[in-house]
């Protein structure tokens, strides 16, 4: 089956530095940790008939959230704690700052999940949390939480990478099965792989400089977007999307990456720079400080989002190509799907 997942949507060095050693410490035994785990854990639904429930925590950015699922995949409580706001009032995520909001919601927002499934910490088959990548203190906030419960309740504790499990989430909700073509898009990521098992990835394509999310973030501040009336409320890439769709994007030719790299990599570093020389240029031509705000905002937003859009949708076109050429996919009953 051949199947396309598209999925959108810093005394604190010491600690930094001790916490990301620990990370990378667990990072190193994640694959083993979770095959051991998985051994363990299947073996246990295989002989016994009851069914099995595993919370969820997850802290490796800025939301603090938590989930009960059961052996189907269904979802029997949930809750997440937002930072957006606060982040987005200081112009963008600040790790010590996230690392506290952590700390004060993490306590509660477990218990919250908890009590919406009505399942209990002793009911509980084992405990999985983000271990990387991410932001070393906010992932920390989570783990310590998470071994003091596997401590106190006696839990298998199940390591998670959570670009893996981004890649997974869609078998929760979808028939599909290995293996099948994932692109994943984010603030933090860009990668092209082939799914062929839970902890089995095949790379095609990575970010070699910086992420989408992140370059869409960075032009946004640039622009100065929440100084705009409609984008105030709105994080960057979501405020560039908004006004994307006021502008014309044929006022700016701003080409696509990596035109002459046949390969499925992506960069985002390049377009970042020629999209500041074009703001800075635009500012001149108007007479404006940087700071504020252009008559053309809106062309430029539709522009860059549609150079990122083409860059992305060329990469992943060759990468379907390769797949099928290579026979690592089958190009029979191709379905996409976006979540």
């Amino acid at each position: 089956m051949f199947w396309v997942q598209l999925l959108f949507r810093h005394a604190y060095v010491q600690k930094i530095l001790a916490m990301d050693s620990i990370i990378r410490g667990i990072s190193k035994s994640v694959r083993h940790g979770q095959a051991a785990c998985s051994r363990s854990f299947f073996s246990q639904c295989a002989n016994h008939s009851a069914r099995k429930l595993v919370l969820g925590i997850e802290t490796s950015c800025d939301d603090t959230g938590a989930a009960v699922l059961d052996d189907s995949g269904n979802i029997l409580g949930e809750a997440l704690h937002s930072q957006t706001e606060v982040h987005l009032k200081r112009g963008g995520i600040v790790p010590p700052v996230a690392q506290q909001l952590h700390k004060e919601n993490i306590e509660k927002i477990i218990k919250e999940a908890l009590d919406t499934s009505g399942i209990s910490p002793n009911e509980l088959s084992a405990i999985a949390t983000t271990v990387k990548p991410g932001l070393p203190l906010s992932l920390g906030v989570g783990l310590e939480y998470s071994l003091r419960l596997v401590k106190q309740y006696k839990k298998p504790f199940i390591p998670i990478h959570h670009m893996e499990a981004h890649a997974l989430t869609i078998r929760l909700t979808n028939q599909v099965e290995f293996p099948f073509l994932v692109l994943l898009i984010s603030g933090g990521h860009c990668i092209l792989a082939v799914v062929q098992g839970v902890s089995d990835f095949l790379l095609l394509g990575q970010s070699l400089d910086i992420a989408p999310g992140d370059m869409l973030d960075k032009v946004a501040r640039r622009l100065s977007l929440t100084k705009h009336p409609d984008c105030c409320s709105i994080t960057g890439g979501k405020a560039i999307e908004y006004l994307a769709q006021k502008g014309n994007r044929l006022d700016y030719n701003l080409k696509h990456p990596m035109q002459r790299h046949v390969n499925c990599n992506f960069s985002f570093s390049g377009l970042q720079t020629n999209v500041t020389k074009l703001i800075m240029q635009k500012e001149m031509e108007e007479g404006l400080q940087e700071g504020q705000l252009l008559s053309s905002v809106a062309d430029i937003a539709a522009a860059v989002q549609h150079a990122v859009a083409l860059h992305i949708a060329i990469r992943t076109h060759r990468a379907i190509l390769f797949c099928i050429k290579s026979g690592v996919l089958s190009p029979t009953n191709a379905t996409l799907e976006w979540c």
